[in-house]
């Protein structure tokens, strides 16, 4: 039996024909599960079957930041007409981990024990394997006290990890220090002076990335926006809005405050009928679903680690089509970038031949040791059953909070949003409830009016049931 018992163990009680469930004492009932329960006549009984009985079932309450089983019942919660989620449309019907099998996942990430971490859209919850990496390059750097043939080289595997993870070759990966760095690097690599020097940009970009372009519209750079209609990017107005004078089109694959997720493939052909190359923003997906840069016909992209790569702040990597490589002259540009970064050439600038002339100064080391161990996580597990399991969330997540009256910004098919569901409160409180929510024991992630509820192939129902109660109970 599991410890968090979630409406999903009441269906498939009553699908089973049983009208009890029997639960030890330490098992963590949620609110929703109790209320389907009732809803379709399933007794819980708190205890063993041939123990006594209690006359109710207990109801959950936060004891130390956790939630425990209470001596006594609260009042009940309000009933909820389930038919306010008849619009959600589902991906998947059912994760492809068995309770076992996401029990083992979930020990790899010790503040699972005490914590519901569904921020992932921001940092990644922290994993054994990670934490082991870092000390790893703490005890060599303590031992050695300087090995820089090995620290670069474990760059150079992290960099390959990242390579295998998008269908990738190593030299075809450059590293920097975030993707603020990475699309400055391209951004700086561009020949504003000539006929192309437009570049098309989304209404749903991470500030940084408009940031960046804006900046270099001193340079001749002519920057215009895909707007969002109704909080989606459409396919005419790229059609629309691409010409031939347009050199780039740097667009995010999910955006950030909604979870919106674009189709990059259609999106790349309509670029590249015109001409033009695309960059692609992926940290809001890279390592949630499955990417092939080569299948989706990819000219560029990047992402960052401290998200669902389940590394650490302070580096990113950057993909680049080979045959694009020769065209880029950065100006952001550094040793690492060289070919021989070890000629020590002062006077001479002479870039290396693959992503690496991207690169800056000397790279983020003890970021890569912990990246390489979150991509091997990653690709042990296998993207395609963590891209089955989130999507499994995701509709999970869609219906929990519009049954429980919660209003949602996100899309309500699965198949056109990323891990994100983005739940509507007042700008102005987004913050304190996002703080709110972890007094409690539950990290969310607030962006202007929306807290965002992200899971990753870790998280389970009743961390969503969790997270979808503490949200309604602070929303009044």
């Amino acid at each position: 039996m599991p410890d968090i018992v979630t409406s999903e163990d009441i269906h498939r009680r009553a699908a089973d024909g049983e009208s009890r469930l029997y639960v030890p004492q330490e098992a963590i009932i949620t609110d929703i599960a109790r209320e389907t329960a009732r809803r379709m006549s399933v007794e819980i009984v708190v205890g063993e079957p041939d123990s006594p009985r209690p006359e109710s079932d207990s109801f959950g309450e936060r004891q130390d930041g956790v939630l425990r089983l209470s001596e006594a019942p609260a009042e009940s919660p309000p009933k909820r007409d389930s038919s306010s989620a008849d619009g959600v449309v589902q991906k998947v019907d059912r994760s492809p981990f068995s309770p076992q099998e996401l029990r083992n996942l979930r020990a790899e990430f010790p503040s699972l024990q005490s914590t519901v971490h569904l921020a992932n859209c921001s940092q990644g919850a922290q994993s054994l394997r990670v934490r082991r990496a870092v000390e790893q390059y703490m005890e060599n750097w303590r031992a050695s006290g300087m090995d820089w043939d090995y620290w670069v080289q474990e760059v150079n595997n992290a960099k390959g990890e990242f390579a295998r993870l998008i269908g990738a070759e190593p030299d075809e990966v450059a590293v920097v220090g975030s993707v603020s760095e990475a699309v400055s690097s391209v951004a700086g690599a561009i020949d504003y002076e000539g006929e192309r020097n437009r570049i098309l940009l989304t209404e749903a970009e991470f500030p940084t990335v408009g940031h960046v372009w804006l900046a270099h519209e001193k340079y001749g750079a002519e920057v215009d926006f895909v707007p969002l209609r109704d909080g989606e990017l459409l396919l005419e107005d790229y059609r629309r809005m691409m010409d031939e004078r347009t050199a780039m089109a740097a667009i995010t694959h999910v955006y950030y405050q909604t979870g919106y997720k674009q189709d990059l493939e259609a999106v790349a052909e309509v670029i590249h009928n015109q001409g033009g190359y695309v960059l692609v923003d992926a940290y809001q997906s890279c390592g949630a679903c499955e990417i092939d840069v080569k299948e989706l016909d990819i000219d560029i992209l990047t992402t960052g680690n401290l998200k669902y790569l389940l590394g650490v702040p302070g580096i990113a990597f950057i993909y680049v089509r080979p045959e694009l490589v020769p065209e880029l002259e950065p100006a952001d540009t550094g040793w690492f970038a060289q070919r021989d970064p070890f000629s020590f050439e002062v006077k001479v600038l002479d870039y290396a031949e693959t992503a690496r002339r991207l690169e800056g100064g000397t790279p983020p080391v003890t970021a890569a040791f912990a990246a390489q161990a979150g991509m091997q996580l990653l690709q042990e597990v296998g993207l395609d059953r963590i891209e089955q399991h989130i999507d499994y969330l995701s509709g999970y997540c869609l219906r929990g909070a519009l049954t429980r009256g919660l209003q949602v910004a996100s899309p309500l098919e699965v198949a056109k949003k990323g891990p994100t569901t983005a739940v509507q409160v007042p700008a102005e409180e987004s913050h304190a409830i996002e703080m709110a929510l972890k007094r409690r024991g539950v990290v969310t992630s607030a962006r202007g009016s929306m807290i965002r509820i992200a899971p990753h192939y870790f998280n389970s129902e009743a961390d969503i049931d969790i997270a979808l109660d503490e949200l309604r109970r602070l929303l009044g």
